[in-house]
């Protein structure tokens, strides 16, 4: 029996409309089927408890896949943020505010994870043990006010918030990127994606849990995180081939030099692209280089071709406000960030309203002094960070911490100086190893404030 709450809306809507000889997942140089993947869905749903929360922790896409439609059909809310490895938080968190939380992991998850289901003894259900063969009739129409998923806040930001996602938001939003990115029965070929992103962060789980439900997609089931794990991903499945990944990733699979197979698109996300990265991407690989823009509060709501386009066009049904988006099944959703809304229907992205700092009059956001600072020869990563006081001390400036191998301090600073105004000039900037990146590439708060601690005590150099 389904909770009261998964019963509100009147409105129902399919898990899918595809047909059961349709691809929805090319695994292990097999294709899965719509039929075979329901029948799998309803094998699975018949071994999940009454009520409860559902933590999913699969590291094959498909297996993701499987277990969010399984908690779906039987009235559970997916809690999305936990990744294999490092999930030891997200469970203490899942298991003292979800009731009847539970762990949804396929064999490679599960062995990266012993240790934090030790230490966090939440009910675990494997998802290879439902039936794999058979038929399974059409799964009964879930209504459109179901919880479907509640994602977090990165906590790149601050502390982690919550955010519900209706069954009949998904929808809408995944309908609205398959007209955007011509993913629809009517645009042509079927579109295979491998992605670079985990299937538990809210960009991949849109992307690859959400598109193959609703489009006329394929998901690419195995890992594909190293250039290597790309390249063959790509070449494991037939065109159309569409690449989901997001700035770091690119950044690796450029420095490479390796062109990919024939591409439809490149699809990246999490952070602003630049304009000669894109530019790269099209020329080397031949191929349209989109950007999303989203965040988890909305999830996505416009797209750019980044190599021609600075503004950003909604999603059809999607309006913008200055700190808001209007988005269909969520209503007016606020924002993290400054959007200037256009004449012509587009907006222009100024930067997070958190990132926005004031120095000596002027006002700068860290993501455009992040950007000069990238476009430095030599440069192969680097963030500026503010500190605490930044708004309160007059004498308060910024830090820089540089990727740069073969570069010194003063060679970059003397650089940035003809890129910057003074004001924002890193009083001290330290060469590192590498930036404390999550997955996805962003920089949490808490691993930057580690570093931080890190250089104050001479674990690097540092410019005078």
């Amino acid at each position: 029996m389904l909770p009261a709450s998964a019963t509100t809306a009147l409105t129902t809507l399919a898990l899918t409309g595809r047909a059961p000889g349709e691809a929805i997942c090319h695994r292990d140089g097999r294709v899965v089927t719509v039929g075979q993947f329901l029948a799998q869905v309803a094998g699975l749903a018949a071994l999940l408890p009454d009520t409860g929360h559902a933590v999913n922790l699969c590291a094959d896409r498909y297996a993701a896949l499987v277990a969010f439609a399984a908690a779906l059909l039987r009235g559970h809310p997916t809690l999305l943020g936990a990744q294999p490895g490092a999930a030891a938080p997200f469970l203490r968190m899942a298991a003292a505010h979800y009731a009847g939380a539970y762990v949804l992991a396929d064999a490679s998850a599960l062995e990266l994870m012993r240790p934090e289901l030790a230490e966090v003894p939440l009910p675990l259900l494997r998802v290879d043990a439902a039936p794999a063969d058979g038929t399974a009739p059409p799964p009964r129409p879930i209504p459109e006010g179901r919880i479907a998923a509640i994602a977090f806040t990165s906590g790149s930001t601050g502390t982690p918030t919550a955010h519900a996602k209706p069954w009949g938001a998904l929808v809408a939003g995944a309908a609205a990127a398959a007209e955007r990115f011509g993913l629809r029965a009517e645009d042509g070929p079927p579109t295979g994606i491998v992605a670079t992103v985990p299937a538990q962060h809210m960009y991949g789980f849109e992307t690859t849990l959400m598109l193959p439900l609703r489009a006329a997609v394929a998901i690419h089931a195995g890992a594909s995180f190293f250039p290597s794990d790309v390249h063959q991903a790509l070449a494991a499945i037939p065109p159309r081939r569409l690449l989901v990944t997001t700035p770091l990733h690119l950044r690796v699979l450029l420095a490479e030099g390796r062109r990919p197979p024939p591409l439809a698109g490149v699809i990246s996300a999490t952070a602003p692209l630049s304009r000669e990265m894109a530019e790269a991407v099209e020329r080397d690989w031949a191929a349209p280089m989109l950007e999303i823009y989203g965040a988890t509060e909305a999830g996505s709501v416009a797209s750019r071709r980044s190599a021609t386009e600075e503004s950003w066009l909604p999603y059809p049904g999607t309006r913008v406000l200055p700190g808001a988006a209007v988005v269909p099944g969520l209503g007016e959703v606020p924002l993290g960030d400054a959007l200037e809304p256009l004449a012509d229907g587009r907006f222009r992205l100024l930067g997070r309203l958190a990132d926005m700092v004031k120095l000596g009059g002027k006002r700068a956001s860290l993501a455009a002094l992040n950007h000069a600072l990238l476009g430095i020869p030599g440069v192969e990563d680097g963030a500026f960070v503010a500190p605490a006081d930044v708004e309160s001390n007059p004498a308060a400036r910024l830090t820089a911490y540089v990727v740069a191998p073969g570069c010194t301090a003063a060679e970059i600073l003397g650089l940035l100086r003809g890129r910057l105004d003074p004001a924002f000039l890193p009083r001290r900037l330290a060469l590192v190893a590498a930036l404390p990146r999550d997955p996805l590439g962003k920089l949490p708060l808490r691993a930057l404030a580690a570093l931080d601690r890190d250089q104050e005590l001479g674990a690097g150099p540092a410019a005078p």
